[in-house]
């Protein structure tokens, strides 16, 4: 029994060392050594204070700020330890009631807009965390933002391109632009 029961503990012990102490700690040298910003969060810092993540979506509400795509994330919006969609189908009544509250707001929010609703301002991401819209959902809240904050909207427009973030490698996903970081930016204008 002796025999198979120190060979068992000592294996144990190596293996616990090795997979518990040090891979880990190999790992998060080379993060924090070939990238520190990524490894940390991706955190942005404003006069010493976090302010959010460029990874995770925020929960903007105020018209004179651009709003992200809803989260279905819960108790609260955006809650980073519930990432989840609502896994609504879309015969699901309160999938259609969700988008139409959605889109009844961003009405409400800018009554003159007529033009059609970029679908990502309806329906909550697969995460619900998204902190990413399209070139296109900015666009439809940029006389909104522009108004409310009384600036020229040709201005918000070129500032949405230049927080307009390519395609990868300039061949995978879809031109974005994060929310937190346009509004931000929209902070620091002056009238």
């Amino acid at each position: 029994m002796k025999t198979l029961v120190r060979p068992a503990v000592s294996l144990f012990v190596l293996l616990s060392a090795v997979t518990g102490v040090l891979y880990p700690a190999v790992v998060t040298g080379v993060a924090q050594t070939a990238f520190p910003a990524a490894a940390n969060g991706s955190l942005i810092v404003q006069e010493g204070k976090p302010v959010g993540s460029e990874l995770i979506g925020q929960n903007f509400t105020n018209p004179k700020y651009f709003w992200g795509r809803p989260s279905a994330t819960g108790p609260m919006p955006y809650n980073a330890a519930a990432s989840s969609g609502s896994n609504q189908g879309p015969l699901n009544p309160a999938l259609v009631d969700a988008a139409t509250g959605r889109a009844a707001a961003l009405r409400a929010a800018d009554p003159g807009n007529t033009r059609p609703i970029p679908i990502e301002l309806l329906n909550a991401s697969a995460s619900g965390l998204d902190p990413h819209i399209s070139p296109a959902a900015a666009d439809y809240q940029a006389d909104r933002v522009a108004r409310t904050r009384g600036l020229d909207a040709q201005t918000v427009r070129q500032l949405v391109a230049r927080h307009t973030e390519g395609r990868d490698l300039g061949m995978l996903g879809e031109p974005r632009v994060n929310v937190l970081m346009l509004n931000l930016a929209l902070d620091t204008l002056k009238r």
